[in-house]
C-alpha cells in the first residue's frame, strides 16, 4: 500500500475513516443550510448569521478543559458513540423544525449552542482517539487522512447541500431536509465505532478521579516548552490567519469586485490546495517541531503574498499555495503535539490544543474584518500573514529558551523524571533556528 494511505491497512482506522468521511460530508452540508436557514429567518442578517457562528464556537471555549478531563477519564470509543449522538439530536430536531415551518431565529441560537456543547465533548476525544486506533508510528499519517478527509469533504458537502436545496424551492423547509441528512450521517459514525475490534486499539491507561485535575493537565502543558512553542504558533495562526471565508469573501468582493460564483470559485480552489497539503503531510513517517515552524512561516508569507495579487486570476491561482502551507502547519502541528504527550493526558492536552487553535476565532475575526473595513481588505491577509510570522518568532525565541536550547541553561522542569520519554526537547533544526534568532 502507498505510504500515504498506509493507516487504511488497519482495519479499525479504515472503519473509522469510512465513518468520518460521511459525517463530513453531512456537516458541511448542515454548515450551508443553517447559513441560508438563517438568512431566510432574518431576511439576510448578516449579524444574525454571525451569532449564530460564535454560539456554536462559544462552547468549545468555555467546555474544552471539561472535555479534556472527560476523555481522559472515560473509553475514547464509547465516549465519542455519546458525542456523535448529541451533535445527531440537535442537528434532528432543527431540520424538523425547518420542515415543519415552526423554525425561528431564536430556535437556531439555543440549537447552534446545544450542537457545540456535543463539539466541545467530541473534539478532544476524537483527536485524542486517533492515537489509540493507529498506534504512534501513524499517527502523522492517521491525522493527514483525517483532514484530507475534512477537505474532501469540504469540497463535496456545499455543492450537494446547495444542489439539495435548491431542487427543494430555496425555502426554509429546504433547508431542514438537508440538515436531517446531516442528523442521519452521525449514524455512520456510530455504526463504525461499534464494529471496531476493541482488543487491537492501542488504550491509554484511564485516569481515576482526583482533585485538580484539569489544573493539573494545564500545569503540565504550560510547564512543556515544547508543547507552548505548538500551541503559541496555533494561537496566531488560527486568530489571525485562517479566517479565509472573510479574507476571501472581501477579496473577491472589494478588491476584485467579483460577485457570488466568483467568490465560490476560491473556497474550490482553497480546499483543493488543502487537501493536497494533507496528502503530502500523510506521506510523512514522523514530523518535527522544525517542520512546524517552516510551514507557520510559508503560511504567514503565502498570506502576505496572496493579499498583493494584481487580479482575481492571480489571486485564485495563488489559494492552492496558501491551502497547501496551512494545512501542512495544522496537520505537523497537531501530529507533534499529540506524540509529544504523555498517553494519560492525551485528551486534557488535546483539549487545551483545540481551545487554543479554534477559541481564538471568535476574537480573531471581528478584528479582522475591522482590519478591512478600516485599512482594505487586502490588510486581511497581510495582516493576517505578519500576525502568523511574529507569534512564529516570538515562540521560537521565548520557548526555545525556556528549554534551555539558547540562553543560561536548561530550566528546571515541573514533571517528575520518569515522565521525560514523553517529553522530547525541540529538534536540532529549531535550536539553529533560536539561536539565529536571539
Amino acid at each position: 500500500m502507498s505510504p500515504t494511505f498506509r493507516s487504511l491497512s488497519n482495519r479499525n482506522y479504515r472503519l473509522y475513516a469510512s465513518g468520518a468521511v460521511v459525517s463530513n460530508v453531512g456537516t458541511w452540508m448542515q454548515r450551508v443550510a443553517q447559513d441560508w436557514l438563517v438568512l431566510q429567518l432574518t431576511h439576510n442578517n448578516g449579524t444574525a448569521l454571525g451569532v449564530t457562528t460564535g454560539l456554536q464556537f462559544l462552547p468549545i471555549l468555555l467546555l474544552s478543559p471539561y472535555a479534556g478531563l472527560v476523555a481522559d477519564r472515560f473509553r475514547k470509543r464509547r465516549l465519542l458513540q455519546v458525542t456523535q449522538t448529541m451533535l445527531a439530536v440537535p442537528a434532528l430536531v432543527l431540520g424538523v423544525l425547518a420542515v415543519t415551518g415552526v423554525a425561528q431565529t431564536w430556535m437556531v441560537y439555543l440549537l447552534a449552542f446545544v450542537f457545540g456543547i456535543g463539539s466541545a465533548f467530541d473534539a478532544p476525544a476524537r483527536q485524542a482517539f486517533v492515537s489509540e486506533i493507529v498506534g504512534q508510528d501513524d499517527i502523522t499519517n492517521a491525522v493527514g487522512l483525517n483532514s484530507a478527509s475534512f477537505n474532501l469533504a469540504r469540497m463535496i458537502g456545499p455543492a450537494l447541500a446547495g444542489l439539495l436545496i435548491a431542487a427543494l424551492g430555496s425555502g426554509v423547509p429546504a433547508t431542514g431536509v438537508v440538515i436531517m441528512v446531516n442528523a442521519v450521517s452521525y449514524g455512520a459514525v456510530i455504526l463504525s465505532l461499534q464494529r471496531m475490534r476493541e482488543g487491537d486499539l492501542h488504550q491509554a491507561r484511564r485516569v481515576e478521579r482526583a482533585k485538580g485535575m484539569i489544573r493539573d493537565g494545564v500545569r503540565y502543558t504550560v510547564a512543556r516548552p515544547d508543547l507552548m512553542l505548538i500551541l503559541t504558533i496555533v494561537f496566531f495562526a488560527g486568530t489571525f490567519g485562517l479566517n479565509f471565508q472573510i479574507t476571501s469573501a472581501l477579496m473577491a468582493t472589494e478588491v476584485f469586485h467579483k460577485g457570488a460564483g466568483e467568490y465560490g470559485i476560491l473556497g474550490t480552489t482553497l480546499a483543493i490546495g488543502s487537501l493536497a497539503g494533507a496528502l503530502l503531510a500523510a506521506r510523512r513517517v514522523r514530523v518535527r517541531h522544525r517542520l512546524v515552524i517552516l510551514a507557520a512561516v510559508s503560511f504567514g508569507v503565502a498570506e502576505i503574498l496572496g493579499g498583493l495579487m494584481p487580479s482575481y486570476l492571480a489571486f485564485a491561482a495563488w489559494t492552492p499555495v496558501i491551502g497547501i502551507a496551512s494545512l501542512t502547519m495544522i496537520t505537523s502541528a497537531n501530529a507533534t503535539f499529540q506524540t509529544s504527550l504523555a498517553p494519560e493526558m492525551r485528551g486534557r492536552g488535546m483539549a487545551l490544543y483545540m481551545m487554543i487553535f479554534m477559541g481564538g476565532t471568535p476574537i480573531g475575526a471581528p478584528i479582522v474584518g475591522w482590519v478591512g473595513q478600516t485599512f482594505g481588505a487586502r490588510w486581511t491577509l497581510i495582516g493576517g500573514g505578519l500576525a502568523t510570522l511574529a507569534g512564529t518568532v516570538l515562540a521560537v525565541v521565548v520557548f526555545s529558551r525556556a528549554q534551555g536550547l539558547i540562553g543560561r541553561g536548561r530550566a528546571n522542569r515541573a514533571v517528575p523524571d520518569d515522565d521525560t520519554a514523553d517529553r522530547p526537547v525541540l529538534d536540532d533544526g529549531v535550536r539553529r533556528l533560536a539561536a539565529g534568532r536571539s
